[in-house]
């Protein structure tokens, strides 16, 4: 018989846990955000050795570095990052023998110990997904994929196409983790041969930062803004219709379109449920 989830449940389950991604121009603060979070719940994924941010709080333990692990047990670094997520979000029962299926999964809890040890967590905090991008295409440049059979020759077009599939299997697998993620990036600032300026993440591959957005449920901007005096100060971007054109979005509806940069603060908001956004269903007519 199957068993359907009560309203009820789906969303209190929908208000707690929070899919969201943070872009930023290096030195805005990102990896900061994580000290607003309670270091005892949050598992902070470190691929940038970016942790003398955090502070004296931070226990070892909550700490999962990536390169120093793989280090260890002589591995990729994107191989323990793709078992990682295997390992904090659960087998695929989709996967029927891939790096996400259970065969695979029962390996990695023998590496990692039991998965129980993952229940004192309810946030993971991804430092960054920039860096990740970049240990996926080192990966993707050596599998056999990557190679023309024609000349023997590496094949760029080959590894980018690896690239973009692994990437966004591994961020979609995290995503479906009953826990709340987090992940930050780079912000690029360019302009186009008319020297307008626009914002875009910096990620290896074309794919992974096209459909990115789509993935999770709140992306941020974390930057300086001007105030009416001139002065200076950080903030969230949050809506995607804003005038400086930085990457973001609210589908929540309950952040407003600059918020406080205090990630615990926003997140509280989210989980409150209460809605700021007005459903609009007609359009503007002429006068």
């Amino acid at each position: 018989m199957l068993k359907f989830t009560k309203a009820d449940d789906r969303m209190k389950a929908a208000r707690n846990k929070v899919t969201m991604c943070i872009f930023g121009p290096s030195g805005a603060g990102k990896t900061t955000q994580a000290r607003t979070l309670d270091p005892k719940k949050t598992l902070f994924v470190d691929f940038e050795a970016g942790t003398l941010a955090l502070g004296k709080d931070w226990a070892k333990d909550n700490v999962f570095d990536v390169r120093g692990v793989a280090s260890q047990v002589g591995c990729h670094p994107w191989e323990l990052a793709r078992a990682a997520a295997l390992y904090i979000g659960g087998p695929d029962p989709s996967d029927s023998n891939g790096h996400y299926s259970k065969a695979v999964y029962d390996q990695t809890c023998e590496l990692f110990g039991d998965p129980k040890s993952m229940e004192q967590f309810d946030t993971i905090f991804v430092d960054s997904i920039t860096v990740a991008a970049r240990e996926c295409f080192k990966w993707a440049q050596t599998q056999p994929e990557a190679v023309s059979e024609r000349t023997g020759k590496q094949d760029m077009r080959a590894a980018y196409g690896l690239l973009g599939r692994e990437m966004m299997r591994w961020i979609t697998h995290l995503q479906h983790a009953p826990k709340s993620v987090i992940m930050v990036g780079i912000l690029n600032r360019d302009e186009d041969e008319l020297k307008r300026v626009f914002w875009e993440p910096q990620i290896e591959g074309s794919k992974t930062g096209r459909e990115l957005p789509g993935v999770f449920d709140e992306v941020l901007t974390l930057t300086n803004l001007k105030a009416e005096d001139g002065s200076l100060y950080r903030a969230f971007v949050c809506h995607e219709q804003n005038p400086w054109g930085y990457p973001a979005k609210d589908r929540s509806g309950c952040l407003e379109m600059v918020e406080e940069p205090n990630l615990a603060k926003i997140i509280a908001k989210i989980r409150a449920g209460k809605r700021i956004d007005n459903l609009q269903t007609t359009i503007p007519t002429a006068n």
